[in-house]
């Protein structure tokens, strides 16, 4: 695997403004991911100003519609300079499908295209640019903006192309009766709350929230108890914020130190791969990924909040009466860090590309709907080898967890200790099992992937083949479609 750059030399390599290059030399972080900041913090701020003085019985929804996508756009641009073109040719080619198709085809000329064009520049920048390393990495909000373009072609096909008893509950109720203008297109993809890093939503919901009517939407979806529209209280996002900004603030403080201290290349090491015991290869295993993580907590928590401060992600009540500002939220760090299964940690990891994967994927394939769906997120975060590595292992890993979930876990709840160890062994299990499956994801190659798996025998792969051979698999998942791999897709609403 190629050395990472060094930023004094390196940190010019960037499409995107040059005017932060002389605080990205003093921090010693690449100009890319400093100007990365620096827009994610300038949308914060403008999240706020948009708010407090762009408010919607104020400010009418063109003015914010234009507002929102005017500022995502100068900000895709200060980030990635003349990259930011393809982000600009998806988004008009998925208008000009959205106009000129039929609504029987729309989603599959949507789905194909954008898919098309992100894979394409996926191969570009690692064929082209060897592996991204040296330039400007602007896949993360062509991603983005893919997710956008397909749900939102999906949601006009339920509307427009579909009757509506053949809708599940929750299609029904996403359903889009009226293809949007081109101003309200351009906001909804490029808007500045999320045009960066995310995440994806629901064009209703974002309407929704220009128009005012969000809050107040999600409230009475709850069955507010005063049924009177100007009655309803007006939730604040403020406490919020400021809770996951001080997640983010911890985030970065763990990315400058952990991160640094256990990069992913120890994983290549000579002491790893030749002089390490099998058991002190593990918990080193387990340390370096969960260096890892605190990008991850950084960017999609930073992300969330700068929603939650324009007003964007309120998601109603909880059962103690407490406002929850969790609808935009990619992931649960509580929940990833205590997960017992590899189910739990997964439907609590990147919630809303989850919740992408099921409305364009896992409800709409006929056969094979958790093998499909893997797939499709591995080609969605691109081509490089180590992402097939770890969906191609987490496929194993997945079923042979189900197999031993559905035939040991009811001899460990007779009672409180044995329910306790039970616990205690799939967390450390579970822990150790993502660590080595995940591994590839973050090392992208085939040579050190390989190197890694070969120096540890290769001992998850086997012990997973060999759970799905010998022990029995009840009816499950595929078969009635009940949703087990990925987020949202296990909280699937019924009819």
């Amino acid at each position: 695997m190629a050395a990472e750059p060094q930023p004094s030399s390196l940190s010019y390599r960037t499409t995107g403004s040059t005017c932060l290059h002389p605080l990205s030399e003093l921090l010693g972080i690449p100009l890319d991911q400093v100007n990365f900041v620096a827009c994610q913090l300038a949308a914060l701020f403008a999240a706020f100003w948009f708010r407090v003085y762009l408010r919607p019985g104020q400010t009418s929804s063109d003015v914010r519609h234009a507002v929102a996508a005017i500022f995502g756009i100068y900000f895709v641009i200060f980030c990635f300079g003349w990259y930011s073109v393809h982000l600009f040719v998806l988004v008009l080619l998925g208008y000009a499908i959205m106009v000129s198709a039929s609504v029987s085809n729309i989603h599959r000329y949507s789905f194909f295209v954008a898919m098309g064009y992100l894979t394409i520049c996926h191969i570009s920048r690692i064929y082209i640019f060897h592996y991204g390393i040296l330039t400007t990495d602007f896949s993360g909000p062509l991603m983005i903006v893919t997710q956008k373009i397909t749900t939102l072609a999906f949601q006009v096909h339920d509307g427009l192309g579909r009757r509506a008893e053949d809708l599940s509950a929750e299609q029904h109720q996403l359903a889009i009766k009226v293809k949007p203008s081109f101003l309200e297109y351009l906001s909804y993809l490029l808007n500045f709350m999320s045009v960066i890093a995310g995440p994806c939503n629901n064009f209703k919901d974002y309407v929704a929230f220009i128009e005012g009517k969000h809050i107040h939407m999600k409230l009475l979806e709850v069955n507010w108890k005063q049924k009177g529209f100007h009655s309803l209280p007006e939730p604040s996002p403020t406490g919020a914020v400021i809770h996951k900004l001080c997640i983010t603030l911890v985030s970065l403080l763990l990315f400058l130190t952990l991160t640094k201290t256990f990069p992913v290349t120890c994983l290549v090491d000579d002491w790893f791969i030749h002089k390490a015991g099998f058991p002190a290869q593990l918990c080193y295993l387990y340390v370096v990924m969960q260096a890892s993580k605190p990008k991850y907590y950084f960017a999609w928590t930073l992300a969330d909040a700068v929603n939650n401060a324009a007003g964007f992600g309120f998601s109603g009540v909880d059962e103690n009466g407490n406002f929850c500002w969790d609808l935009l939220s990619n992931l649960n760090i509580w929940k990833i860090e205590t997960a017992t299964s590899f189910k739990m940690y997964l439907e609590n990891w990147n919630i809303q590309t989850a919740t992408w994967l099921k409305c364009v994927c896992y409800e709409r394939v006929p056969w094979y709907p958790t093998v499909l769906t893997f797939i499709l997120s591995a080609l969605w975060h691109g081509v490089y080898p180590g992402y097939y590595f770890t969906f191609l292992t987490g496929i194993l890993v997945t079923l042979a967890a189900r197999a031993v979930r559905n035939n040991y876990r009811h001899y460990f709840l007779s009672s409180r200790p044995l329910k306790a160890a039970y616990d205690a062994g799939t967390w450390a299990v579970t822990q150790l099992a993502v660590s080595y499956t995940v591994a590839p994801f973050v090392m992208l190659a085939v040579e050190p992937t390989i190197s890694l798996y070969k120096s540890m025998y290769f001992y998850l792969h086997i012990i997973s083949l060999l759970i799905i051979l010998f022990l029995p698999m009840k009816p499950q998942a595929d078969m009635q479609r009940q949703p087990q791999t990925l987020n949202s897709i296990n909280k699937r609403k019924t009819d």
